[in-house]
C-alpha cells in the first residue's frame, strides 16, 4: 500500500470502539518497526504530536524520547500542561528545554511577520537538532503527519519544524498518524486518554503567540497576549462559546494610546479580541458575542492585565481580513 495515499476502504474513525481499533493496530506496527531502539520526538502540546507521543508510549515506553522546547510563544499553562500530562501521568521520558530567552533574544527589532516565521522555525531546529546529539542510539524520529499534511505537501510533510534535520543524522521517520484526518486524530486522543483541552485544543500558529505579538516582539506586550487569552478563554468557557466558536484569540499591536486607571493617566497598549468561525480556513465569519459578555472580558483585561488600557472587538471577516493578523 502506497503510504502516501488514504484507501477508499478505510474506514472513518468516528467511535472510541474504531479508535481502539486503530490503537491497537498501531502500537503493534510501532512495536515492529521501532523494535527495541530508540525515537525521538518534538513533543509541542499539539493535539497530532500529544497523540503520536501516547501512541509511542503504549508501544514503546520509555524508548520512546519525547523533547519540549518552550520557546516562550506558547500560551498561558501550555508547557505545564505538557510536563504534567507527560512526566507526571504518563510517565515518559521527556526533555524539557527552556529557550525562552534564546528565541525572544533572537526575535528583538524584528517587525516583518515573515522573517519572525523564519527566525522561528529555524532557531526551533537548531534547539531540536542539539538535543537530538544529546541522546544515544536515536534510530527512528516520529512526527504528527496527519493526512491533510500528505494532500497539501505532495509528499510527507516535515511537521513540526523538525524536516530541516541535518542528514547526517539518518533518522527512520515514524509517522502513524498519516493517514488520519484533524477529526479523526481528536477521537483516537480521546480513546487514549488525553484530555479535552489538549485534544480539542484550538487551532495555533507555528510561531505561536509570535505572530499575535503583532510587530516586533517585547516581553511586555508578549505576557499581556499571553494573560489576556487565557482571560478570553476562560471567559468562553464559562460561558457556553469553547466549542460553538472555531477560533479565538487575542492580539496585541505595537502601538500604544491614552487612558485612564486607578485615576491616574496611562499610555499603554490596546488588546485586540478575534473570534471566527468556518469550515474550511478559506472563510471565515465573525462570531456575534453577547455585548454583556464582552464588557465583561473588557473590564477584566484591562483590570488584571499589566500594560493595557483598551479592548477592541475585531468585526472583520475573511475576506477581506485573514483569521490571524501576521
Amino acid at each position: 500500500m502506497n503510504g502516501n495515499v488514504r484507501p477508499e476502504s478505510m474506514e472513518r474513525i468516528t467511535t472510541e470502539e474504531l479508535a481502539q481499533k486503530f490503537i491497537d493496530e498501531q502500537i503493534e506496527q510501532l512495536k515492529k518497526q521501532i523494535g527495541n531502539k530508540k525515537v525521538l520526538l518534538a513533543l509541542s502540546g499539539g493535539v497530532d504530536s500529544s497523540v503520536v507521543a501516547a501512541l509511542l508510549i503504549k508501544a514503546v515506553g520509555q524508548q520512546l524520547v519525547c523533547v519540549h522546547v518552550n520557546h516562550g510563544l506558547l500560551r498561558k499553562g501550555e508547557p505545564e500542561q505538557v510536563i504534567e500530562v507527560f512526566r507526571g501521568q504518563m510517565n515518559a521520558n521527556l526533555v524539557y528545554v527552556d529557550a525562552v530567552d534564546r528565541f525572544l533574544d533572537k526575535l528583538a527589532g524584528v517587525s516583518d511577520p515573515e522573517q519572525k516565521r523564519k527566525i522561528i522555525g529555524a532557531e526551533f531546529i537548531r534547539v531540536f537538532e542539539e538535543e537530538a546529539r544529546k541522546q544515544d542510539g536515536i534510530e527512528f524520529l516520529a512526527q504528527g503527519t496527519i493526512y491533510p499534511d500528505i494532500l497539501e505537501s505532495d509528499g510527507v510533510k516535515a511537521h513540526h519544524n523538525v524536516g530541516g534535520l541535518p542528514e547526517d543524522l539518518q533518522f527512520e521517520l515514524v509517522e502513524p498518524l498519516k493517514l488520519l484526518f484533524k477529526d479523526e486524530v481528536r477521537v483516537v486522543g480521546k480513546a487514549l486518554g488525553l484530555p479535552d483541552n489538549m485534544v480539542y485544543r484550538q487551532p495555533f500558529p507555528g510561531p505561536g503567540l509570535g505572530v499575535r505579538c503583532l510587530g516586533a516582539i517585547t516581553r511586555d506586550r508578549l505576557e499581556a497576549v499571553r494573560e489576556s487569552d487565557a482571560i478570553l478563554r476562560e471567559e468562553f468557557s464559562k460561558n457556553g462559546l469553547e466549542g460553538k466558536v472555531w477560533q479565538y484569540f487575542t492580539a496585541i499591536p505595537d502601538l500604544r494610546s491614552v487612558g485612564v486607571k486607578d485615576g491616574k493617566r496611562t499610555f499603554a497598549y490596546p488588546v485586540i479580541i478575534r473570534a471566527v468561525n468556518t469550515k474550511d480556513a478559506m472563510t471565515a465569519t465573525v462570531e456575534d458575542i453577547p455585548f454583556a459578555l464582552l464588557q465583561h472580558i473588557t473590564q477584566r483585561i484591562t483590570t488584571e492585565v499589566e500594560n493595557v488600557n483598551r479592548v477592541l472587538y475585531d468585526l472583520t471577516p475573511k475576506p477581506s481580513g485573514t483569521i490571524e493578523w501576521e
